[in-house]
């Protein structure tokens, strides 16, 4: 799923979805997921939504927090 699917019908704004869309696709990065039906991707997707809406807007710091919360860790580079 993509995160676009999360936010279509939500109340966010254009800002919003440019952080939740850069936090998604740098937390799939770090993870090193290509597989967008891993259903990993759902689970980050939803966190990232979850996260933004505490009002963070930082995507770095979403991804960051979205995979905390998770208990998911970066892959080695």
């Amino acid at each position: 799923m993509a995160i676009h699917q999360l936010i279509a019908n939500g109340s966010f704004g254009p800002l919003e979805i440019e952080a939740m869309t850069a936090a998604y696709e740098g937390a799939l990065i770090d993870l090193n997921l290509g597989d967008r039906s891993d259903p990993l991707t759902d689970l980050i997707a939803k966190a990232i939504v979850n996260v933004t809406a505490t009002g963070e807007r930082n995507p770095k710091l979403i991804a960051e927090r979205a995979l905390n919360a998770l208990g998911v860790r970066k892959t080695a580079a």
